[in-house]
């Protein structure tokens, strides 16, 4: 019998909150974490959802005996990824057969600013550790690493190698903050958008960079422990999950979706659930010209253009290697508090197939959501979750 695969907690940190409550109350009352930013000297100000350093101290000092754990020793980033964590590891036991996945794209770029040596937290292995070590992870750190898609695939990671009875459980983690280094990279591709992204829309012209942490516990148990929402304990099964690169181009997305048709179509396949049973679309939307059209396009070929669907990018902007994991949890409530959020600043359908965008709050019934990502390279990934 196949081992079932169940997501049973989670926490983030964002610029709309360091919980989940304090985050999904921002969300339904339609807050956004975007706004003016300047980030690089001799640089006029942009767009970007950006957490408060100040508040992150605070928030760290209070988590954190400051004592033991000296604040300068941690940067940003790993300050949002061991506050993201720190309340799972406190509910559930770290075993020798329990994994520690991080997705990231960039990890501690920042720490190359003005440096002549490379420096060794800067690479994704010894983020990993500095973070596993922390709490006193017995297994050997993994790192997701590839684009935007980064955050899905450590779910399915973890998914694939708990039922492969590598482990028996896994905390999953993702993290990447605002950069200079990311600001003039997406900058030189012309792809920052003038004003809050406005992903599907006519008028939307690039996007917003954001920052966040996200954490995930993932299990084959069947335990009753875990988050307690407004509709009592809940388990998300991953039905599904897939993966494929149709290396189309270095940054562009292929003009007919096939690398992201062909990853919900095998995800949909392993979950054996139908176009008609899928509740809600949890898409990538980057508010660029041709991710947006490439989405909707495979979102057609799937016959899922009657399916609600939203982009969380106009609230938290895009968090990169976080974004999959974040906007994964953010559906998980969805579904719990039965609510559909709106793609926001959605307005005029700027995409050539029909989709079913969703433009206020609205109450459902969501059982079955299916969560999809795209990034440089020809990457794409879609999982399907199950609630139980």
């Amino acid at each position: 019998m196949r081992k079932e695969i169940y997501i049973t907690d989670y926490n983030c940190v964002t610029p709309l909150g360091f919980n989940v409550d304090a985050n999904w109350n921002a969300l339904v009352e339609g807050k956004s974490g975007v706004d003016l930013h300047k980030i690089i000297d001799n640089q006029d100000a942009f767009y970007a959802s950006m957490i408060d350093s100040d508040k992150l101290n605070e928030e760290f000092n209070r988590f954190f005996d400051y004592t033991q754990n000296d604040i300068h020793n941690f940067t940003r980033l790993e300050k949002m990824l061991l506050l993201s964590l720190q309340p799972l590891v406190e509910k559930y036991t770290i075993s020798e057969d329990t994994a520690f996945i991080l997705s990231t794209t960039k990890g501690n770029i920042s720490l190359l600013k003005n440096q002549s040596d490379l420096p060794q937290g800067v690479y994704l292995s010894k983020l990993a550790e500095k973070i596993a070590d922390f709490f006193g992870f017995k297994t050997k750190p993994i790192v997701v690493s590839n684009a935007c898609v980064s955050g899905v695939m450590a779910i399915a990671v973890a998914k694939n190698m708990i039922r492969a009875g590598k482990y028996k459980d896994a905390f999953v983690i993702a993290g990447d903050e605002l950069s200079e280094f990311v600001i003039s990279g997406f900058n030189s591709f012309q792809a920052i958008g003038s004003g809050p992204c406005k992903p599907y829309d006519k008028s939307r012209d690039g996007i917003n960079i954001g920052e966040a942490a996200a954490a995930v516990y993932i299990t084959s148990c069947h335990s009753d422990e875990g988050r307690i929402s407004q509709n009592g304990k809940f388990r998300f099964k991953v039905l599904g999950d897939s993966a494929v690169n149709d290396a189309n181009h270095i940054s562009g997305p292929s003009r007919t979706g096939d690398g992201l048709y062909a990853s919900i179509k095998s995800a949909m396949t392993e979950a054996n659930v139908s176009a008609e049973q899928i509740d809600f679309i949890s898409a990538h939307g980057t508010a660029t010209l041709y991710n947006d059209e490439m989405e909707a396009i495979a979102f057609n070929r799937m016959d899922l253009q009657h399916i609600p669907l939203n982009s969380m990018k106009g609230y938290y902007g895009h968090c990169l290697g976080a974004s999959g994991l974040l906007e994964s949890i953010i559906s998980m409530e969805s579904a719990l508090h039965s609510t559909l959020l709106p793609s926001k600043n959605f307005e005029e359908t700027g995409v050539t197939q029909p989709l079913n965008i969703i433009k206020e709050n609205k109450t459902a019934d969501i059982k079955y959501i299916l969560k999809t990502a795209s990034g440089f390279g020809g990457c794409n990934a879609a999982v399907v979750l199950e609630k139980c």
